[in-house]
């Protein structure tokens, strides 16, 4: 056979071969060549990467803040799948649609991360916004998600990111199933956690099969999903819809809300902007400046109440229910209350009648002193979550964190009462304190500034 025409058809071969290879990939793009690191770099920590009998295997170190390998590209939409081993002593994450800016805290990695957690609280697969809004999904509510992470073993990871909807797949098993629109493109990274002591350093987390696809996406097609979490400010997804769920803010009227004790809105005080109705920073008094507003047209029972706030340093306020106006229109409008406050800087933080702590954030005000805090600072929105049941059983949740729960009517909540301010006769003229059936949501005016948006409720059977 002539040379030439032996070369051509070889080189014909090895095109249709190569055709037929990248057909089978179905879209998919290798991040990782299984060689070396080209593609990405290190940002944050320097705690070492390097590439291992085809793996990505990142080792703890003392001393290093959390350490990235972060794409050169950024991504928006698409699908990536990826398999992890990680040591049992070790928490890890991949993080997407993430940043790094330099006018943002020097340049800390920030955005969306998918958990890696071989801990007995077994959250891998849920979602984390690292150094922003924290926890997004935690998997308390998802046992199935929770069983689907393998110790010492290799666990395949997919994420679904397709417009404002997050879906997390670990080992076939639905993880996370949100909605978010904070960031909508950004990197991709592995992460090698900052530790806390020596026995930890050292030790190994290790990535391989790391592919990602950009074109023709679609959501698996599976009706078995994890519960759906809305983080996307004032609105109303089709699921929380269906579950009951309705707006007390619509992110850019009054509608439905007035002055505690007066029939119509406060005219200085509070304003509305950027989606977040904030009262006003003033001399620091209760109920001094506009006032607490309520939301009037309905008064709630058993109800599951989620707000998001966003405190400036100093501030005091709170979310109030079962509020009945039924006292004298004097100062604030009595109510149990979810306590918001800067701990760090209010004196409040260390004052209390019986109960230390008992007014600090998240805390039942003055009654129960709260646990597992988990703020996410000055000037960031958090998210408050007030479950009261049927059976008279109350939780506080802050940030996807159960901080109080308590008996409303039970011989130990009236033991609390009696030990608290509120066991004063002007609290229990109605019968009593904070044992009204129904009552009416609040936001307080405490004199400081802080702001509230995506203020939704449903009733609880």
């Amino acid at each position: 056979m002539n040379r030439n025409i032996a070369k051509y058809l070889s080189l014909m071969s090895f095109l249709v071969l190569t055709l037929a290879s990248c057909q089978s990939n179905d879209g998919w793009t290798y991040l990782f060549n299984g060689k070396d690191l080209t593609g990405f770099r290190q940002l944050n920590g320097q705690a070492p990467f390097e590439v291992i009998d085809g793996c990505i295997v990142g080792t703890s170190v003392m001393e290093q803040p959390n350490s990235f390998l972060a794409t050169e590209k950024d991504y928006g939409d698409f699908i990536l799948e990826f398999e992890v081993l990680c040591d049992n002593a070790l928490n890890s994450g991949v993080q997407f649609r993430s940043l790094s800016l330099p006018d943002y805290r020097d340049g800390r990695v920030h955005g969306y991360q998918c958990e890696i957690d071989p801990s007995d609280r077994a959250w891998s697969g849920g979602i984390y916004d690292e150094a922003r809004k924290g926890w997004l999904v935690t998997l308390g509510d998802n046992p199935a998600g929770r069983a689907a992470y393998k110790k010492n073993d290799w666990n395949k990871y997919r994420i679904e990111a397709l417009s404002d909807t997050i879906r997390i797949w670990l080992n076939g098993v639905n993880t996370a199933n949100l909605l978010d629109n904070e960031s909508l493109s950004g990197f991709i990274a592995l992460q090698v956690h900052q530790i806390y002591n020596n026995e930890m350093e050292g030790k190994q987390i290790k990535w391989r099969n790391i592919r990602i696809k950009t074109d023709g996406l679609q959501f698996s097609n599976t009706s078995a999903l994890a519960p759906e979490i809305n983080r996307i400010p004032n609105t109303l997804s089709a699921g929380e819809q269906s579950e009951g769920w309705k707006l007390l803010f619509d992110g850019k009227t009054n509608e439905g809300w007035r002055g505690a004790h007066k029939e119509a809105f406060p005219e200085y005080g509070w304003t509305i902007a950027d989606g977040a109705i904030t009262v006003s920073k003033d001399k620091g008094g209760e109920a001094t400046n506009g006032g607490d507003i309520v939301y009037a047209p309905e008064e709630f029972a058993a109800f599951e109440l989620s707000v998001e706030f966003k405190i400036t340093k100093g501030a005091n306020s709170g979310i109030k229910y079962y509020v009945t106006e039924k006292e004298k229109a004097s100062g604030s409008a009595f109510g149990l209350e979810y306590q918001i406050l800067d701990d760090n800087v209010h004196p409040d933080a260390k004052l209390y009648t019986t109960v230390p702590g008992s007014r600090c954030l998240a805390g039942l005000y003055d009654l129960i002193k709260p646990v597992n805090i988990r703020f996410n600072g000055v000037g960031n929105w958090n998210q408050a979550v007030i479950k009261a049941y049927p059976n008279n059983h109350v939780e506080h949740w802050l940030n996807g964190f159960k901080t109080v729960e308590y008996e409303r009517s039970s011989d130990a909540f009236r033991d609390l009462v009696k030990g608290s301010k509120y066991a004063a006769p002007q609290y229990n003229e109605h019968g009593n304190f904070g044992e009204a059936p129904s009552g009416r949501i609040l936001l307080q005016d405490h004199g400081d500034e802080v702001s509230f948006r995506s203020i939704k409720i449903r009733t609880l059977n």
